[in-house]
């Protein structure tokens, strides 16, 4: 792999290199772990208190799993993560197959990597477990930031500093280091609401679902899928229009009965889950058009801070985990890290622009697909755009 290769003068100049991190989620704790095992000396900041693990699934496919498998996590995701043998895609009432994309043994061996589905919570604690514990500061919501000296002066609410020698803004779609780089403006709500939760598999009473479903419907849709190896745990997401309820937080209650009256209709397995289902959150789906710059010299952006998109190809982690990557590639080439962030964007804007266009369609496996250009990128083997490095 291209990491093992990297040049021991790199990794010597490397070390003196302090990297800041804004955002500890799991395209921030990606880059972290990936920067720290090539040497360099990284400091994440997070402004939540704690880490939970908040009722959400996520896909992981073999583009993002290849990533992964650099430090060393494929073995134990692939022990907490249920691997489905395909993606189905149905007709909201009949069921009737609109597309099948085959998983399993099948897809490994066309992609090198598993396509495999957990809880997120799940997936951000490995993640968590490979980087140095003492590099990351809970409870520090970044203000601002400033170029000093060919440095990186950092401000927090909290009234604290800092300094590195460059920084990566990993916090989100309502990213404040954006925010800084590009000025003041809200992402746009698309008019629809997503209804989300993992719950115990045995208040199913029995009842069975497909491994891994999407049920379209004429103007809305739901996801549905197992998290765990056993089967004991499952999810479902959805897409509602609600043109009305333009709410920014990810841990709002949603109203059950509003939700099931919203499906009325659909297929028995969707019925039978969402009776089921004991509680949901409910939160709004945004997006952005893809940004005219992601770095300011020292400072770049990477995952929804550039390039948000909304989850119809389950690929947002995706893309922020393929960044990491990236990233780690140029930082470990140069020590100019203007020029670096640069090559970044010149590399990944192409790709992640795709990916945000066709996410917004949502007509991703609704029939026959190409899946290929998404699930067969490497990100250690893609070329890097630039003639600076």
């Amino acid at each position: 792999m291209l990491l093992s290769k990297v040049k021991l003068k790199s990794i010597r100049k490397s070390l003196l290199k302090r990297i800041g991190i804004i955002g500890a989620g799991i395209g921030g704790l990606t880059l972290a772990a990936l920067l720290q095992k090539n040497g360099f000396d990284v400091i994440v900041f997070e402004q939540a208190k704690q880490f939970a693990r908040v009722g959400a699934g996520i896909q992981q496919s073999a583009n993002s799993i290849k990533v992964l498998r650099e430090l060393g996590l494929e073995s134990s995701i692939r022990n907490i993560a249920f691997c489905p043998q395909s993606w189905n895609n149905r007709e909201w009432d009949s069921g009737e197959v609109k597309y099948e994309l085959p998983l399993g043994a099948h897809y490994e061996n066309k992609y090198g990597a598993p396509y495999l589905l957990l809880h997120r919570g799940d997936l951000h604690s490995a993640i968590l477990s490979k980087v140095k514990p003492n590099s990351v500061h809970l409870h520090k919501k970044f203000k601002k930031y400033q170029h000093h000296n060919n440095k990186v002066v950092l401000q927090f609410e909290d009234g604290t500093t800092d300094e590195v020698d460059a920084l990566i803004g990993a916090d989100g779609i309502h990213s404040y280091v954006r925010e800084q780089m590009l000025g003041t403006e809200k992402p746009r709500f698309t008019g629809r609401v997503a209804y989300r939760t993992t719950f115990p598999a045995d208040l199913l009473e029995g009842k069975m679902i497909d491994d891994c479903t999407k049920w379209w419907g004429i103007d809305r849709h739901i996801v549905m899928y197992y998290v765990t190896p056993q089967k004991d745990e499952l999810y479902f997401v959805t897409s509602v229009p609600e043109p009305e309820w333009d709410n920014e937080s990810w841990s709002a209650k949603g109203d059950l009965h509003e939700l099931r009256q919203a499906f009325l209709g659909f297929h028995d397995q969707v019925q039978h889950v969402l009776h089921a289902c004991p509680d949901v959150h409910k939160w709004s789906l945004y997006e952005r058009d893809p940004l005219e710059k992601w770095n300011d010299q020292q400072v770049t952006l990477m995952g929804d801070a550039c390039h948000p998109m909304v989850p119809y190809m389950a690929q947002g982690a995706s893309m922020a985990i393929e960044d990491a990557a990236v990233l780690t590639r140029v930082m470990c080439k140069t020590d100019n890290f203007t020029d670096a962030f640069k090559t970044f964007e010149a590399t990944r804007k192409p790709r992640t622009s795709k990916v945000q266009l066709t996410s917004h369609k949502n007509q991703w496996m609704s029939t026959r697909t190409d899946s290929d250009w998404v699930y067969g990128y490497d990100a250690w083997q893609e070329p890097l755009i630039s003639s600076a490095i």
